[in-house]
């Protein structure tokens, strides 16, 4: 047993909330590090070399997804300069554990895509309109036809027909190239539901290859280096394909004008490695940021599996350490620790310390494994920012914070979001500019403001 564990009580005296708490971090710390993530990956290889396999990718595409539709532009690319074997699945949207606002996820899959396609030189989707299930369904039937060759080569042509709302053109797709009846299609769809459940992840436009997974055309970089670390990179000279935009701070800078709004949560551990980014980038190019935060998504009754926590750990530290930015160890400050904190946040930002107040707590439970549901913890997080703790204590656990968050949420909710960190840009007119969620949009947002 470790001596952190002794620390706290030992099972004997800790109580059965205590040790889920201190279990779970545990295994948050782990599911995050890069120790995991290489043994991982040796494990992978040295198995795929006792089986005497090649190198092979899989790439999971659904069809009326807006990132598909980008991912699967990249294939020819990626078979044809890195020394791999590629497997194309069809897929359809994963269950509602894993994706509680289906008909949001939609929208912005779309928006999102269109926003970000000109970015990688790619086509981007037309209107989710043009998508009657009729054409969706034929699309599929098509691409499920096809073997891994015929899918790299014409998948992106029938897709293109399908968002295009190019009826003729996905007709005359078929009739060149064949497709699946209703049996054979539900049968395909089955079997690449079944092998990315069996795999262990819950999305489209994903690509998988030795235990790791790499969501669309935004991860597919870190597929690329780890390619190429195998000796796989046929021109290892030449950019990657889908290279990681860069968050641009010049060369214009605004006089605040422009409000950049961002929408975070304690205990999401993609707003732990964005909020101090965001904070730096609005000071450097001049807009004015605004902090709306919300409850986490699993303390509003949003379901999550632990399939996607894992993945979502996993995902972060990877973007961590790809920023140079640290991430864990953990503990989780779900349940009492947020709400707590919470409680102080307005009278932080009152003395002009909310930022740090937020970024203190954010830091304490994403890179300290500082545990905030206790006292220690929390004074900790308050006074070496320099605030008062015998000023924190009086209010600590008021509840006048939940309308304002509430409000915030609904916001964010309006803005077709409900994921954090979210940002919105305002114009000086406080119109919104451009609304978009990720800690991997921040680029994007700089990227308008420089327009």
């Amino acid at each position: 047993m470790s001596q952190s564990f002794k620390e706290q009580g030992g099972a004997a005296t800790m109580d059965p909330s205590r040790l889920r708490r201190w279990v779970t971090s545990k295994m948050m710390t782990r599911f995050s590090s890069e120790a995991a993530q290489k043994k991982q990956r040796q494990s992978a290889e040295q198995e795929r070399k006792q089986k005497g396999l090649p190198h092979v990718v899989e790439y999971f595409h659904q069809v009326d997804d807006g990132y598909s539709h980008l991912s699967v532009q990249a294939l020819s690319r990626l078979v044809e300069r890195y020394d791999i074997e590629l497997k194309c699945h069809v897929v359809t949207e994963a269950e509602y554990q894993n994706l509680p606002e289906p008909d949001l996820l939609s929208a912005l899959s779309c928006h999102d895509a269109q926003v970000i396609a000109p970015h990688y030189g790619l086509e981007a989707p037309g209107d989710r309109a043009h998508l009657s299930a009729d054409r969706v369904s034929l699309a599929s039937a098509i691409l499920a036809k096809f073997d891994t060759t015929q899918f790299v080569e014409n998948a992106f042509e029938v897709s293109r027909a399908l968002w295009s709302d190019d009826a003729a053109s996905l007709n005359d797709c078929q009739a060149r190239f064949g497709s699946l009846d209703e049996d054979a299609l539900r049968q395909a769809i089955q079997q690449g539901n079944h092998r990315r459940t069996e795999l262990k992840h819950y999305s489209g436009a994903m690509l998988y290859y030795g235990g790791e997974w790499y969501w669309g055309i935004d991860r597919l970089h870190h597929l690329e280096e780890r390619l190429a670390e195998l000796g796989l990179d046929k021109s290892a000279s030449e950019p990657l394909i889908a290279p990681q935009p860069q968050v641009l701070t010049g060369p214009l800078r605004d006089d605040g004008s422009l409000t950049l709004e961002i929408y975070p949560s304690l205990r999401s551990p993609y707003t732990a490695i964005a909020f101090d980014r965001t904070v730096a980038f609005a000071k450097a190019v001049g807009v004015k940021l605004v902090v709306r935060p919300v409850l986490p998504m699993v303390m509003r009754g949003v379901p999550a599996t632990m399939e996607k926590g894992r993945y979502i750990l996993f995902d972060t530290g990877r973007e961590a350490r790809a920023a140079g930015i640290p991430f864990g160890p953990c503990y989780d400050p779900i349940g009492n620790p947020t709400r707590r904190a919470y409680s102080l946040y307005a009278w932080a930002d009152e003395q002009g310390k909310g930022e740090a107040f937020f970024s203190s707590f954010l830091k304490a439970a994403w890179t300290e494994a500082i545990n905030t549901n206790r006292t220690s913890g929390l004074k900790k997080v308050v006074t070496r920012i320099g605030l008062d703790w015998s000023q924190a204590k009086a209010i600590l656990g008021n509840s006048d914070w939940e309308p304002v968050f509430e409000n915030n949420r609904l916001a964010m909710y309006d803005l077709g979001l409900w994921g954090v960190p979210s940002y919105r840009l305002l114009d000086a007119k406080g119109d919104t500019v451009l609304a978009l969620w990720g800690q991997d949009r921040l680029w994007v947002m700089a990227a308008e403001i420089q327009q």
